[in-house]
């Protein structure tokens, strides 16, 4: 059926035209929401039903008109025997009766040629979600794909364009009446459909006093945006459609919100649109002045600055900023009986440590963990090799081997003891995750469960942090690494990592060998001194974003300069018992919500 075409059967015994296409595979219509208003091809639809709910049927008419920049393009308008009886305040109310019906085609007859009617169009309705939603069910009862077109109801428009001093009610009569339509309203599908195509028209004229000029404007505009959303709107304005980072900033010019997306522009849309319902951003946004755009090369370099910007500002309005100065780590102490520390910072002397840790509760968790496993100290004074000093209450209960009194050699303690943490932290934890693996059992066999789930939690927190410092300094200890992915439109996204700090990015051209860019890169990358531990030269949070961007598959390591490894008997190879475990604990946490 063509887009002129028309089949607008209105009495019983008229010829019923359908095409029949068989096999019709509708797609997500494609319609540009920067598309300008009087470009947009719009299909007006009114449905009439036997009035229930939309459960695949009850559909009795359909009509549409498909309409571009004022001009008429084609319509469709049939009735549809819907096979049941027809109510009868339904005929008083359509005039519809169920002689008229009985020679129509069924829905599952009318939906090929109203689906390729609606195809690369923007669906119009008043009261849009009753006719949608009949369409919805009636192409999912009769194998249809529904091409979730985008949507604009015209009643909702109304509400935010007209003033109920113009009008004192929404409903389609009234506004036709006060937009004095060629057409006026009757209940019956078509004449519903082209009354609507006037509607629309009067109020895509009111719009523009808005600044309601895209189609994606108009339906943002039509949903229950804020006044603050509508008046700050004008800040969205003018930014750039590439990756790259966004700050919303105040009248002081201090940032309040910082964001990356692959799109800043419309992504920084978003913000103003109904579909953003946050009181946090709400709030942000009432504050904001102006945004602001970094452009970046691609979505690593976009993810990068981001973390670095909320570290360096701490936004009051990012809920997750991350301030690198409150990672901690746990070390093992430089004396003669080593015992566990948490602390903020490394040194050089430092031999053994394992972090960095988000909190100090999830330090402690993790000492616990070697508590549990390996006969560590917990007290905190200092012990001498020449003189004694009272033992406490962990020596009298067996689990502490008293150095204090000197009941084991500095040699002895070490072996026992401290060599276990410095194993776990630098290569295998195994002796570490048997020791408890082997108590979570003892406690389990005594039906002490709630102890053995303790020690479990304590377990995900060694093996986590294990896993993830060994993961961090496979990075950290290569001096340059050069790595690219294939762009999305063509050419090489580029990355120069140094020490697991992104010191370089960007973009080569299609059809252009890499390697000259990765050469400019170099020339211009920051540099990169080593330091101690694993991540001395950034936040763990921005190797982790190096880490999951350089494991993709299509991600190909071009130069480093020395070879990339993790060892062989390390933590990693206990990931699966740490997903078991994990698992369990939040299985068990949900439980005792419930």
């Amino acid at each position: 059926m063509s887009d002129r075409g028309v089949t607008v059967p209105a009495v019983a015994g008229q010829e019923y035209v359908q095409a029949a296409l068989a096999g019709l595979d509708p797609t997500v219509n494609g319609v540009d929401p920067a598309l300008p208003l009087h470009a947009t091809t719009f299909v007006v639809v009114d449905l009439e039903t036997t009035g229930g709910a939309p459960d695949g049927g009850g559909i009795t008419e359909i009509g549409a008109v498909k309409v571009r920049g004022g001009e008429q393009l084609g319509v469709l308008g049939t009735l549809v025997n819907p096979g049941v009886p027809i109510p009868p305040f339904i005929t008083v109310l359509t005039g519809i009766t169920q002689a008229m019906l009985l020679p129509a085609p069924p829905i599952e007859e009318v939906l090929p040629s109203f689906l390729e009617f609606l195809s690369d169009a923007v669906l119009v309705a008043h009261n849009a979600p009753y006719d949608v939603g009949f369409l919805k069910a009636a192409c999912a009862k009769h194998g249809y794909r529904w091409p979730n077109p985008r949507v604009l109801d015209t009643a909702a428009l109304a509400r935010r364009a007209l003033l109920r001093d113009e009008v004192p009610n929404r409903k389609l009569g009234t506004l036709a009446a006060y937009f004095r339509t060629a057409t006026q309203p009757t209940h019956r599908a078509l004449d519903d459909a082209k009354a609507t195509v006037d509607v629309l028209h009067g109020l895509i004229g009111r719009l523009g006093g808005h600044r309601v000029h895209t189609i994606g404007e108009a339906i943002e505009f039509a949903r229950a945006v804020t006044p603050t959303q509508r008046r700050k709107r004008h800040l969205a304005e003018g930014l750039p459609k590439v990756p790259g980072v966004y700050i919303f900033r105040a009248a002081d010019d201090r940032p309040l919100y910082v964001g990356t997306s692959g799109d800043i522009a419309t992504r920084v849309r978003s913000y103003f649109t109904a579909g953003e319902k946050r009181a946090r951003i709400s709030e942000m946004l009432a504050a904001a002045e102006r945004v602001e755009a970094v452009e970046c090369a691609h979505s690593l370099e976009a993810e990068v600055r981001e973390l670095r910007l909320i570290a360096a500002h701490a936004p009051p309005y990012n809920r997750r900023s991350k301030f690198p100065e409150r990672m901690v780590w746990l070390k093992l102490t430089d004396e003669a009986y080593p015992r566990l520390s948490v602390v903020r910072s490394l040194s050089p002397t430092d031999a053994a440590y394992l972090g960095p840790f988000r909190s100090k509760q999830a330090a402690e968790l993790a000492a616990a963990g070697f508590h549990d496993a390996v006969p560590l100290r917990q007290c905190t004074q200092k012990l001498s090799r020449r003189t004694t000093a009272p033992a406490c209450a962990l020596a009298e209960l067996g689990r502490c081997p008293a150095p204090c009194e000197h009941r084991i050699s500095p040699e002895e303690y070490d072996e026992a003891a401290a060599a276990p943490f410095r194993t776990a932290t630098a290569s295998d934890p195994q002796p570490v995750v048997d020791a408890l693996l082997a108590r979570i059992d003892a406690l389990s066999a005594g039906q002490r469960y709630e102890e053995a789930a303790v020690v479990r939690t304590r377990l995900v927190a060694v093996l986590r942090a294990t896993v993830r410092m060994q993961r961090l300094a496979g990075l950290t200890g290569i001096a340059e690494l050069a790595a690219a992915r294939r762009a999305p439109h063509g050419g090489w996204e580029l990355a120069l990592v140094r020490h697991g700090r992104l010191a370089g990015a960007g973009v080569s051209p299609p059809g252009v060998h890499p390697r000259p860019t990765i050469q400019a890169i170099r020339a211009t990358a920051e540099t990169v001194l080593p330091g101690h531990g694993p991540v001395p030269r950034a936040t763990a949070e921005e190797t982790e974003r190096i880490l999951s961007w350089l494991e993709r598959p299509e991600t190909r390591l071009v130069e480093m300069s020395s070879g990339w490894s993790s060892p062989i008997a390390g933590a990693a190879r206990f990931r699966d018992l740490l997903h078991k475990a994990e698992n369990a604990s939040s299985a068990q946490l949900s439980t005792e919500r419930s």
